[in-house]
């Protein structure tokens, strides 16, 4: 089962209104597991940053001047996804920016039936508690103290670990995987027994010589 953890940066909210991504970032999972394998991209919006977002993800101007359009990382992105489940923390909004870029270069949106939104799983697990990234990765452990501003490969990493907990795939691997050291650590510091006597006793030893001797040619004795 292959799934794509994505998540997008943009310079606003509306991408009806003109706003649009610069960053892009996604994680491939293999059956519940990270393969490795990411895609990212930093994306020129062809328009100024305004304020509110730049101190959301610190993507300047300037920074992103000589970044590819999104036509140019479109084909790359799409490849990567191919026909694979997508995991988004709300994925209405990115899925909306997604789709207003794919329609300005005529390209096939996509499909909301692909996308697994975390949000809503975190909302149906846990009512009434709050459902961003940040709330989820406290309620989980969830290392994100390197999470000083958004950023789309972060992001999609942090998630990908906030849905393996969503829909328990993490415990049952970390759970055999403490089994296996605890089991390893018992063998290593088990004592050697020591050797056990397996001589034959004098009356043993007659008694088998007795039986040979009804046995024609026995190898036994060779």
């Amino acid at each position: 089962m292959r799934e794509i953890v994505l998540d997008t940066e943009t310079t606003g909210l509306d991408p009806d209104g003109g706003d649009r991504i610069v960053e892009i970032g996604c994680l491939e999972l293999i059956n519940h597991i990270p393969s490795g394998e990411t895609f990212h991209a930093y994306v020129n919006p062809e328009r100024e940053m305004p304020p509110g977002a730049f101190e959301v993800h610190g993507l300047s101007d300037a920074f992103l001047a000589d970044k590819p359009l999104f036509a140019a990382v479109a084909d790359d992105l799409l490849a990567f996804l191919g026909e694979s489940m997508l995991v988004i923390h709300n994925a209405q909004f990115d899925l909306g920016f997604l789709n207003a870029e794919l329609g300005r270069i005529d390209r096939d949106p996509l499909t909301a039936s692909r996308a697994i939104d975390t949000v809503g799983l975190a909302r149906r697990k846990f009512p009434g508690a709050p459902a961003n990234l940040d709330a989820l990765c406290r309620r989980f452990g969830i290392d994100n103290a390197a999470r000083t501003k958004h950023g789309a490969l972060l992001d999609a990493e942090l998630l990908a670990e906030v849905y393996l907990e969503l829909v328990g795939g993490r415990q049952p691997s970390l759970g055999l995987g403490s089994a296996r050291r605890v089991e390893t650590a018992e063998r290593e510091e088990r004592a050697p027994r020591p050797p056990r006597s397996h001589a034959p006793s004098e009356e043993e030893s007659a008694a088998h010589a007795e039986f040979l001797k009804k046995i024609k040619d026995p190898i036994w004795l060779g």
